[in-house]
């Protein structure tokens, strides 16, 4: 073989190999993206309490009887001082009319022996025992009347009304409860939370309030008492926040969760958890290059305190970087990709289950 034939035979073969390689290179993988951005974060006291009204009482009869009329419906919005039940009151006004009576007579002899005092013809004496006689059947006067209002139940205060317990003509042993009156507008929630925290709370802060039957609502409160001691078995402190409740959304005895910032605010690079991608040896992410077709590089990072989807990132990133997001197992420095952002990863401070 001659020395030209060798040179040919090499040059083919060097092209075959580049062909080769270009083939094997790796395809352009597709990517999702997102910006790293600067997000004001301030460290969370989160605590679990239930919600109670401003005021709330269960309604019962003082005294026994028979349930002579009802003026109320199950749910209904009262006025302070409706009548909402009747006792039946038997022989009340006859008794009331006979202690009247004697109040009257009482009163009759009071004012003759009166007279009588002036012309001299009864004695100081007299003139108290008929005071004494008229002050007592003035007492017991007012003191049946007494008993008789109570077979009258009146709403203590304005409020939204339970459901009836009762219904016209039942027997009504003392203290049974006849109805729930919840004052709805505004409501508390009460909660503990750990003593170390206390320096960093004060009546006025501003606590957002969350339950479960309005999922992604956030109720706005203002702490409005600090309890003077502490459970002794817990070392918690119970606090009581005030909410608006102008829609009665919120009903008593609802599961709520409360958070309160404490300390100061701290701006951090923010990138949602699943843009980083996590080792043994350390935290990474994959940062989009402004190279055309676009190529990604794999920057070492350091990473902060997390807030619910979100993670603050300390070191290696600043805010404006793009990173991607999803298809990093796929991917080396270098590679090229493609940007489709159709699908965004979660990234919220505050997510919230999902239900099938």
């Amino acid at each position: 073989m001659t020395r030209n034939s060798i040179n040919v035979t090499g040059v083919a073969l060097l092209t075959a190999l580049s062909a080769g390689t270009a083939f094997a290179q790796a395809p352009t993988a597709t990517v999702s993206t997102v910006v790293a951005r600067v997000e004001n974060w301030q460290d969370k006291i989160q605590a679990v309490g239930s919600l109670r009204a401003a005021r709330g009482a269960d309604l019962a009869a003082e005294v026994s009887g028979i349930v002579d009329a009802i003026g109320f419906d199950s749910g209904q919005q009262v006025a302070a001082g409706t009548v909402l039940l009747r006792l039946r009151p038997n022989d009340d006004a006859a008794h009331v009319a006979d202690l009247q009576a004697a109040v009257d007579l009482a009163q009759a002899n009071y004012n003759r022996d009166q007279k009588q005092f002036r012309a001299q013809a009864v004695s100081q004496a007299t003139i108290d025992a008929d005071d004494a006689h008229l002050r007592s059947a003035r007492a017991q006067l007012a003191e049946f009347q007494a008993l008789a209002a109570e077979k009258v139940i009146r709403a203590p205060f304005a409020g939204k009304l339970g459901l009836r317990q009762v219904d016209v003509g039942q027997y009504l042993p003392a203290g049974t409860t006849v109805v729930t009156l919840q004052a709805l507008d505004p409501i508390f929630v009460d909660f503990y939370v750990p003593q170390q925290t206390l320096p960093g709370l004060k009546a006025g802060d501003e606590a957002a309030v969350s339950v479960d039957g309005y999922p992604g609502r956030v109720f706005k409160a203002q702490i409005s008492a600090i309890s003077p001691k502490l459970d002794a078995g817990t070392r918690m402190a119970q606090l009581r926040a005030t909410i608006d409740n102008q829609d009665h959304a919120l009903l008593p005895g609802m599961f709520a969760t409360v958070s309160i910032g404490s300390g100061p605010v701290h701006p951090y690079v923010t990138l949602p958890s699943a843009a980083i991608v996590y080792n043994a040896y350390g935290s990474s992410v994959f940062v989009l290059g402004h190279d055309k077709p676009a190529t990604v590089q794999s920057v070492s990072i350091k990473t902060g305190p997390t807030r619910g989807d979100q993670v603050a990132v300390t070191q290696g990133l600043q805010a404006g970087d793009v990173v991607v997001s999803a298809g990093q197992i796929k991917l080396h420095s270098g590679a090229t990709v493609a940007v489709n952002n159709s699908v965004e990863p979660a990234d919220s401070a505050a997510p919230h289950p999902q239900e099938e």
